[in-house]
């Protein structure tokens, strides 16, 4: 009786069970779980029964089977997976556009007959807190005195008006922002107010960045704040 090798892929070639080329709905190189069983049954018949193969073999041939049937199927959950957290992230997209989100930045836009708001990140209380707004050239137009302020968010809003108590016009600014810590001038992240106009979607559905209708576009990740 002639010898079987133990080796599974060895086993395959031997016996010419791969499945027929004429066979569509499975490629030639994949091995089912029927096939799998009916090679087990025809190494058991075929062994050699003065060397039979221990258990232990096939045991181990039944755990790297089993093994990679698993790790199909845990791609296929994953796959499915992603794929609706991808429609799940379109339909929170979609719901963003008209919203008010606070998002960092140092450039803020003044609306026709509104206002530029914001906020400051306060990493600790301070006695005397400030924002200034500055035209195209770098020069101050205006400084917001907010005065004493517990660390958090602090907000603010600026009505167009300059310093000089007249009004100035619409478009962009720079915002900068300071405090007095511990004795000393620290200068502040800031952050802008604006509303979301339109939303894309990265490639595979990965990664979401909102376009403002000030005209800066942004990362979702970055949003501290969603009205």
């Amino acid at each position: 009786m002639a010898h079987i090798d133990n080796n599974l892929t060895s086993t395959i070639s031997d016996l010419g069970l791969g499945a027929p080329p004429t066979q569509s709905a499975k490629k030639s190189d994949q091995l089912g779980q029927a096939e799998f069983l009916e090679l087990m049954v025809v190494q058991l018949k075929n062994q050699d029964p003065f060397s039979p193969t221990e258990n232990g073999d096939f045991i181990s041939q039944m755990a790297q089977f089993s093994s990679v049937t698993g790790l199909a199927e845990l791609q296929q959950s994953f796959d499915k997976l992603a794929t609706s957290l991808q429609s799940n992230q379109a339909l929170q997209a979609s719901s963003l556009v008209g919203r008010t989100v606070l998002v960092p930045s140092a450039v803020g836009t003044l609306p026709t007959g509104g206002a530029l708001s914001g906020a400051i990140d306060l990493p600790a209380s301070s006695g005397a807190v400030g924002v200034n707004i500055q035209d195209s050239s770098g020069q101050i137009i205006r400084r917001l005195a907010l005065g004493p302020q517990p660390a958090g968010e602090v907000y603010f809003s600026w009505d167009g008006i300059s310093d000089a108590g007249v009004p100035v016009p619409t478009g962009r600014y720079f915002i900068s922002a300071d405090a007095g810590i511990n004795g000393e001038t620290v200068a502040l992240e800031t952050l802008i107010s604006a509303s979301v106009d339109s939303v894309t979607l990265g490639q595979g559905g990965r990664g979401l960045t909102l376009n403002l209708t000030d005209g800066n576009t942004v990362d979702f990740a970055s949003v501290r704040e969603i009205k």
